[in-house]
């Protein structure tokens, strides 16, 4: 009877789990809580009706597949090996959030407390936002950066102003 009662490698138990892909597991755990998250944030949205979509149309399709495709990246990491988790630095996220607070805090312009933030409009506010975002990587190459800042916000411009006529001011309106 001892032998029977052997640990199992995938840890015993009615239902053995064992992470084989630590990184594809938590990684797609990490999907579908920001799934989750993104549902939650467009749930006072309106949906479909009838034939014509609402706004809350698009982030919740978006969102759902989301939560499919992280779903199938976790069990994947149930089911196959993969590489152990790493240590995780948190310079590039930190400055991707503050790029993309930056972007929303210049492209319209704000007030925080005391403090005016003057209206830079898409062509500055793209350009520094993609620039504050290079500056997380950990081998900058400026030259580089610049060119596909200028390409970048070109490209926005012509995306956001000119093909989808947002009314996004071009320059600074002080």
């Amino acid at each position: 009877m001892a032998e029977d009662t052997k640990n199992s490698p995938g840890g015993g138990g009615v239902f053995p789990l064992r992470i084989r892909g630590p990184r594809d597991f938590f990684g797609g755990l990490a999907l579908v809580v920001l799934a989750l998250f993104a549902l939650w944030a467009a749930s006072d949205l309106s949906g479909v009706s009838g034939f014509s979509f609402g706004p809350g149309t698009v982030p919740r399709l978006f969102a759902s597949l989301l939560i499919v495709v992280g779903a199938i990246i976790a069990i994947g990491g149930l089911l196959h090996d993969g590489p152990p988790l790493e240590s995780y630095a948190l310079r590039g996220p930190i400055y991707v959030v503050a790029a993309i607070i930056a972007f929303a805090l210049l492209i319209r312009g704000a007030r925080i407390g005391g403090i005016r933030i003057p209206e830079f409009g898409l062509v500055i506010a793209t350009f520094l936002a993609f620039m504050i975002a290079v500056m997380g990587g950990s081998k900058i190459r400026w030259v580089e950066s610049l060119i596909a800042a200028a390409a970048m916000t070109a490209f926005c411009v012509v995306l956001f102003r000119y093909l989808l006529q947002l009314p996004f001011p071009l320059w600074p309106n002080f």
